[in-house]
Order: structure tokens, then C-alpha cells, then sequence
């Protein structure tokens, strides 16, 4: 801005000339300079408040297009966040169907070190190596003196542990507080629960992950906030898991087994009430997976294999039942429909046979299955058609892969011929050429015992029924019921027995395949597959064995007759009890002791 002179020289004596006041003229440029000194004033307010309302502008679209977003996407619960942390720790139990703990969270801490702050590392080295024997002393030294600024030394220490650490008195050991997965029961339900491990890891907090069973496959149920810490309630009760366990690893032993299964299913609700595989581990503490380090071993070995559900097996003879309930069902036998069985059977040139080459002549079709006939079921399939019985077959849940809620169980796909033609039909009737899970054979054999209702096994507590759809007439499966009952009074099962439980159930006997094809000349795998009691089941109980041999007689014995048979008997003895079943009268003799007795694993 130019300044003009208040009282311009010139202006002056023309005004004293004139005789005017010159006082006037100072006022008047005092006027007009105000006047544009209040003008420039105003333009610069005026563009000032033009930014700043050009600023609320975007601010205020911005929180629109904002909010617009928030409300046109779905809503999500917020995760709650420790203050200063973005880990989530929290991680809820599981319990049993009697909410007994099987899983729950101890507050522990991790060890690290900050080997720039320490005074003496070799010092702090040794006296470590004195309370955690693991470590390695030379490598602690090297890491100690070298150039790191921090290293973990132990994800999980004990409260005597920390204390031991703490007297060291060593500035740069430091501990982290965390939470980690406990399993107090040890190995009972291992194969259930699977196990846990740390996910993100940070020096105040580390999040807590499922690797593997019920852990795994509810991995959000169990960390999500929003559940307010509600604890995930399985159907396994842990009394009767306890008893089945002890008793399969007494018979796994005493039959020589390399390893066995066992499921208890509710047949009506499909719970499973107990559910063991052999080898077993402690969750507390994995152990690894075998790797192709581990030369000549097969995933099968390793205790982390679960025969329950990823065991894809041929189940043998106990296929033989599906067969006649389907034939009965389409109105083309009956359960005293004779057929002969002694004529020589060929299809597509291969000859179908009997165990150990026996001719049993004419069968009732009752008899065909008491006394585990391959031609008379062979039979009765030729007379179903391979379409239709693979129809069946797959409505029974035992061509896909089974629902049950632990993540092995996801991965285990029956094994089917691809080309389904009458050879394929006539073994799969006796239970070759199709491979399943002990746990497809639970609920295909649950189904019958209820009466024709699909069953869907799972591990999680029902407060009520759930009727899948009928799948065979109500007469079909009580005929077949009657049937596996005369398999134990008068078959194959004879030692099946259980005084007062009328038990009912069929045998099978598979050769064990090569890993590279073809079968092995002494090795099998033994299922029976049980119900009880058979006039009105409540149960249904499978116990497969890999590699049985029973030698308590002058030559090896490997049918399931003589080794799952008895061990399955003395599961039924001392579980149902438990179950809350009394015995009842019945006709038939016990049987004298099997020799199978509980034995702790």
C-alpha cells in the first residue's frame, strides 16, 4: 500500500492562501486511509473464511461418503483389543457333554533376552542350561555376545521356571506374559481336540490358534469375542471315553495290533459319545509330523494319525448287511429267501470264493449273513444292479466324504472304483473294492439301528433330535437287526456276547493293501461293527483293528471273530453301565472271560 502524506505541502498554502483550516485536509486522507485499510481488511477475512468453509466442505463429505460405505456393508461384530495391543489372547474351553473341562487357557510367560543389556552372557548362558537342559549352551553364547538385540529362548516356562531364571539375576532375561492351551486330562480325547499353538507372537501377548481337531475346525468360534466366552460343549463324555480307551489299548496289545479304533455313536442323535484312535499323544505337547526325512514310515505310523476318520479302510464283511437291507427293500428276497450258494461264481472271469473255500450250499438270506456268505451277498447284488446299489450306497453317506466336525476328518474321501460295473457291484457287497472310514461305517450301521433314518455323526452336544430322512422301510432294518443278532448268538461274533446288552453286530476281515498295490498274504484289518441292544438299539460301537493277530492257540488266528470281536465285548461290558443301561435277562450263556482287560496307556 502506498502512503499518502496526512498534510501534503502543496494542498497546505493553497488552503492558507485561500484562508481555509488546513486541520481539514489532514482529517480527510485520514479517512480515506482508514477507509482502504479496512478494505483490504475485508478481502483478506473474506477469502479466509471462503478456504475454510471450502475446507468443512470436504471434511463433511468425507464423513458422508464415509458413513454411506459403513451403512451399505455388512455388519461385523468389533474384536475386542487389550489397550496398546493388537493381539487377541482370549481363546474359550471346550468341555464335555457333563461340562467337564477338555480345553482351557493358564496364564504362563515366555523367556527372551536382550543381549545388549545383559552384564555377564556367558554367565547367563550356563545357569540357563542348568534349568532348561534342551538348550544349547554354545549356541546361547554365540547369540549372547554376537549382534542380535533380541531372541526368544522359551515360548512356555512353568511359575518354578521363571523363579529359577529370575535368580540369575541377569538384567537382559526378560519375561513375556501370555496365555497358552491346556489340556488337563493328558491324552484322553487327543485325537478329539487336536491341540493348539501360538499364532502371532509379541513380547506382552501371542495369540492362541487351533492346528488340528475340534481346536481347528472352531478355531473362530473359540477366539471370537462376541461369543461373550461361551465354551464350545462337545458330545464326548469324558468317563466313557476314559474306559473305551483304556480297554482298546489293553486289546490293541493283547491281539498284537500295530494300532485300532473305536467309536461310540448315539444312533438316534448321531452324537459320537466317545471316539479313540491308537497310537495316541499329549496335546500338551505334539509331537511332530513325519516328514519324508522319516524314510520307511507311513503317515498311518505316526501317533498324530487318526484310524477314526482319516483310516480309509475296506470294512470287509460288515458291507454284507447294506446288501441285504437292499435287497429286502426292493421286494426281491426276504429274510427266509433261499439261495444257493454252493454253485461255482464267476464275473468277468474272476471267481468269487469263500473264506478258506468253504461250500455252505443253499442259505436263507438270514443265514447268508450269519454265516458271512461272499456268494450269497454277491447274489442278491447282481440281482440289486450296480446303479441301484451305488444309490444306496450314497444315501447311506458312504460315497462322500463324512460331516464330522474335526478338521482330519475333511480330507478322508471314500475310495470307489471308477468304473462301477457287476464285478465292482459283487465285492462291494461283501466290502472290497470300496474303501471308508470307521466313522462312515458308525453312522450307515446307526441309521439301521433307528429304523431307516440317515444319521449325521457329530461331535458337538444336541439338545434334541434330528430325524434325517428315511432311507429303508422300518421292516427292512428290523429284519437286519434280527440278523446281526443271530450273527452273535449263532455266527461269526460268538464272542460278542455281553450278558443282559443282547448285543448284534457283524464281523469283517479285510487283507490289508500295499502301499505300491496289491495285498498282503498276513496282514489284515479287523472291524466289528456292534448295536445294542439290538431290539431297540441306543448305541452303536465300532472297534477296527490294523494288523491283529491273535496267538493263544496253536496257530496265529486273524479273523475279526477272534480279535476285535472280544475287545469290542469288553468296551460293551464296561460302558454300558455307564450309559446309564441296565442288563436284562436273557437266554443265551455267557461266554467265558476274553482275557481283555483294562490296561492304562
Amino acid at each position: 500500500m502506498t502512503r499518502v502524506p496526512l498534510r501534503p505541502l502543496a494542498r497546505i498554502l493553497e488552503a492558507r492562501a485561500k484562508g481555509e483550516n488546513p486541520d481539514a485536509i489532514e482529517r480527510e486522507n485520514l479517512s480515506q486511509r482508514h477507509d482502504q485499510i479496512r478494505n483490504e481488511s475485508r478481502l483478506r477475512s473474506e477469502g479466509r473464511l471462503l478456504v475454510l468453509a471450502g475446507f468443512f466442505l470436504c471434511a463433511f463429505m468425507t464423513v458422508g461418503v464415509r458413513m454411506a460405505t459403513l451403512s451399505a456393508s455388512e455388519a461385523q461384530e468389533p474384536r475386542a483389543q487389550a489397550p496398546g495391543a493388537s493381539i487377541a489372547t482370549a481363546r474359550a474351553d471346550i468341555l464335555d457333554r457333563q461340562g467337564r473341562i477338555l480345553a482351557t487357557n493358564l496364564v504362563t510367560h515366555a523367556l527372551y533376552a536382550q543381549p545388549h543389556q545383559m552384564v555377564d552372557p556367558e554367565r547367563a548362558a550356563k545357569e540357563l542350561v542348568n534349568i532348561f537342559p534342551d538348550l544349547d549352551p554354545e549356541r546361547l553364547i554365540k547369540d549372547f555376545t554376537g549382534t542380535r538385540k533380541f531372541l526368544w529362548i522359551k515360548k512356555k516356562i512353568s511359575p518354578e521356571q521363571k523363579q529359577a531364571v529370575f535368580d540369575i539375576g541377569e538384567p537382559g532375561l526378560l519375561f513375556g506374559p501370555r496365555e497358552m492351551r491346556l489340556y488337563p486330562n493328558g491324552k484322553l480325547a487327543a485325537h478329539v481336540l487336536g491341540g493348539a499353538s501360538f499364532g502371532r507372537e509379541g513380547v506382552s501377548a501371542a495369540e492362541v490358534i487351533g492346528v488340528a481337531g475340534v481346536e481347528k475346525h472352531f478355531d473362530d468360534f473359540l477366539r471370537d469375542p462376541a461369543n461373550g466366552g461361551a465354551p464350545l460343549e462337545l458330545s464326548i463324555d469324558l468317563t466313557i471315553q476314559d474306559a473305551v480307551e483304556r480297554v482298546l489299548y489293553g486289546g490293541m496289545k493283547m491281539m498284537n495290533a500295530k494300532g485300532a479304533a473305536a467309536i461310540l455313536m448315539d444312533v438316534h442323535t448321531g452324537e459320537v459319545i466317545s471316539v479313540a484312535s491308537l497310537p495316541d499323544f499329549d496335546p500338551n505337547n505334539r509331537p511332530r509330523p513325519l516328514t519324508v526325512a522319516d524314510k520307511g514310515m507311513d503317515q498311518s505310523d505316526s501317533p498324530l494319525f487318526n484310524r477314526a476318520v482319516q483310516g480309509v479302510y475296506e470294512l470287509g464283511s460288515t458291507f454284507k448287511i447294506f446288501t441285504a437291507i437292499q435287497a429286502m427293500d426292493l421286494g426281491l428276497v426276504n429274510p427266509n429267501t433261499v439261495i444257493d450258494t454252493g454253485k461255482p461264481m464267476k464275473i468277468s472271469g474272476f471267481r468269487i470264493g469263500e473264506f478258506r473255500d468253504k461250500n455252505y450250499g443253499e442259505l436263507s438270506v438270514t443265514d447268508i449273513i450269519v454265516k458271512s456268505s461272499n456268494r450269497g451277498t454277491g447274489r442278491m447284488a447282481l440281482q440289486i444292479g450296480p446303479e441301484r446299489q451305488q444309490d444306496f450306497l450314497k444315501t447311506l453317506g458312504l460315497l462322500d466324504r463324512t460331516p464330522f466336525e474335526i478338521v482330519e476328518a475333511t480330507g478322508s474321501t471314500p475310495l470307489v472304483p471308477q468304473k462301477w460295473g457287476k464285478l465292482s457291484s459283487v465285492t462291494i457287497s461283501y466290502g472290497h473294492g470300496i474303501s471308508n472310514t470307521p466313522m462312515h461305517l458308525a453312522a450307515a450301521y446307526a441309521t439301521i439301528a433307528n429304523g431307516g433314518h440317515v444319521v449325521t455323526p457329530t461331535v458337538l452336544k444336541r439338545a434334541h433330535v434330528e430325524r434325517g430322512p428315511r432311507v429303508m422301510t422300518p421292516e427292512a432294518a428290523a429284519a437286519a437287526r434280527d440278523m446281526l443278532r443271530k450273527v452273535v448268538t449263532e455266527g461269526t461274533a460268538s464272542f460278542g456276547e455281553v450278558e443282559g446288552y443282547l448285543v448284534g453286530g457283524k464281523t469283517g476281515t479285510a487283507d490289508k493293501p500295499k502301499p505300491r498295490g496289491g495285498y498282503y498274504d498276513d496282514k489284515v484289518i479287523n472291524t466289528f461293527a456292534s448295536m445294542f441292544p439290538s431290539d431297540n438299539p441306543k448305541y452303536v460301537l465300532i472297534v477296527t483293528l490294523d494288523e491283529p493277530v491273535e496267538t493263544s492257540g496253536t496257530k496265529p488266528r486273524r479273523t475279526a471273530g477272534w480279535t476285535a470281536v472280544p475287545v469290542a465285548a469288553t468296551i460293551i461290558e464296561r460302558v454300558a453301565p455307564l450309559l446309564g443301561m441296565k442288563p436284562r435277562e436273557t437266554r443265551v450263556e455267557p461266554l467265558a472271560a476274553t482275557g481283555v482287560t483294562l490296561t492304562s496307556n
